[in-house]
């Protein structure tokens, strides 16, 4: 059994911290099932080979937006914001991965991503993409309150509040601002990742094609990855 399963508190505290009680009733042992399930498939998975590098769409004018369907000639290369292709964090890298295989086996979801917190080569502090699967997408979103305005991932990463959009159309309909990246997204979970001390040190970001899918059992395994993951992240200054 886990040290997260023993100690419910941390369960509660995540859930309280992030204001996903307040609209969601969440089951504290589905979750911790959940930590057990992830564990087992950690320890089981075949580490893949890591991704130094990935597509990314061209941003528009100003940086500010993505164009769909458009990839920008370079790759976007992890090796300069993490400080090289050290050993130790390409193990992070691969564990990182593990996890979003994972979620794509429980869910079948079109997408999903995990985000660290890091200061880039213009010492902005961004949130990097360090482990994906599915559509190219933005590397680093800007932890900005400007860039906030538009992008939920801007948004969690500053405030450490969760956001589920289970109807983006709808949502765009009644005024709300959203980053879009893929234009087929129809529903979006982003879930903050907090260090030991309660810092905010990244998100992880899940996307689907179909509407209302991030029901409480949904909730749980995205918690479970939240709770697990800030200890698999690459080392920052």
């Amino acid at each position: 059994m886990s040290k997260l399963s023993q100690h419910n508190p941390l369960i509660r505290q995540y859930i309280q911290q992030t204001g996903l009680d307040t609209v969601w009733q969440l089951d504290d042992h589905e979750i911790e099932r959940e930590v057990q399930w992830l564990e087992h498939f950690l320890d089981e998975a075949v580490r893949p080979e890591v991704r130094w590098a990935y597509l990314v769409p061209e941003l528009g004018e100003g940086g500010a937006c993505s164009l769909f369907g458009q990839l920008a000639d370079q790759p976007y290369d992890l090796t300069a914001i993490l400080g090289g292709q050290k050993p130790e964090t390409e193990q992070a890298l691969q564990l990182l991965q593990l996890f979003c295989q994972a979620f794509e086996t429980r869910t079948g979801m079109e997408w999903f991503g995990i985000y660290q917190a890091r200061s880039n080569r213009e010492q902005q502090t961004v949130l990097v993409k360090l482990a994906y699967y599915g559509a190219p997408s933005r590397a680093e979103f800007p932890l900005t309150p400007e860039f906030a305005r538009m992008s939920n991932n801007s948004t969690v990463g500053l405030t450490g509040k969760a956001r589920v959009i289970n109807d983006i159309p709808e949502y765009l309909a009644q005024g709300g601002d959203y980053y879009t990246c893929d234009p087929k997204v129809l529903a979006e979970a982003c879930l903050p990742l907090f260090d030991q001390s309660g810092r905010i040190v990244g998100i992880i970001d899940a996307e689907a094609f179909q509407k209302d899918v991030f029901n409480p059992a949904a909730l749980a395994l995205l918690i479970a990855i939240c709770l697990m993951v800030p200890a698999y992240l690459p080392a920052a200054d």
